[in-house]
């Protein structure tokens, strides 16, 4: 399994760091050139490296850490998302209206046709996700959603590689949208910093 980062701010190198410290393979990309984020990329760690949007768009999951408004122009970058997992990590700051009243995954999904679509990793600021996701004998939670039951369970993997505590919530507007935000309107669970003790 190959992963891509797009997006290369905040959350975008907060996630790097996540998989630089499990020595995992990832792939970033921006709108900035792969030479300009070279050197911040080798610096979070050797397993992370800055490619061209088209190069990083060739792994099997790709997780969107753009901002939001610019995630249709990720979506145009291949002519089919068949076979992709996208993850969404970003958060809609944008009035409902502008989502077609959907939850704002299920407004992405659009976007990305063919891709299996799960909303993730958006629910912590970048420190924390950055952090060491191990506390005090627990790990650190990321909830997961997803209107394809079978997209969640790799991506739950990819998760727990990364030593976070997978929580799935169901579909995007049932239990995802604990995790939403659209416009003023924040789930319940936004910036819940939760740990799930060892079984």
């Amino acid at each position: 399994m190959s992963y891509a980062i797009v997006g290369f701010g905040k959350i975008g190198q907060a996630l790097a760091h996540a998989f630089a410290r499990k020595n995992i393979d990832v792939t970033v990309a921006s709108r900035q050139p792969p030479e300009a984020l070279a050197p911040q990329a080798w610096a979070i760690g050797p397993t992370v490296a800055a490619k061209s949007l088209r190069d990083a768009l060739e792994a099997d999951t790709i997780i969107l850490a753009v901002p939001f408004a610019e995630h249709r122009e990720v979506a145009k970058a291949l002519p089919s998302w068949k076979g992709k997992t996208v993850i969404d990590a970003m958060n809609a700051l944008v009035p409902p209206e502008e989502l077609d009243s959907l939850p704002s995954s299920a407004f992405v999904a659009k976007a990305f046709t063919g891709a299996k679509l799960v909303k993730g990793f958006n629910h912590l600021v970048a420190a924390t996700l950055a952090a060491d996701p191990i506390v005090e004998g627990g790990h650190r939670v990321v909830f997961l959603s997803s209107d394809d039951e079978d997209a969640i369970a790799p991506v739950a993997a990819l998760a727990k590689q990364l030593g976070f505590a997978p929580v799935k919530l169901g579909k995007l507007n049932e239990g995802g949208a604990l995790v939403h935000a659209r416009g003023r309107i924040w789930g319940q669970l936004i910036f819940q910093d939760l740990f799930k003790k060892e079984q």
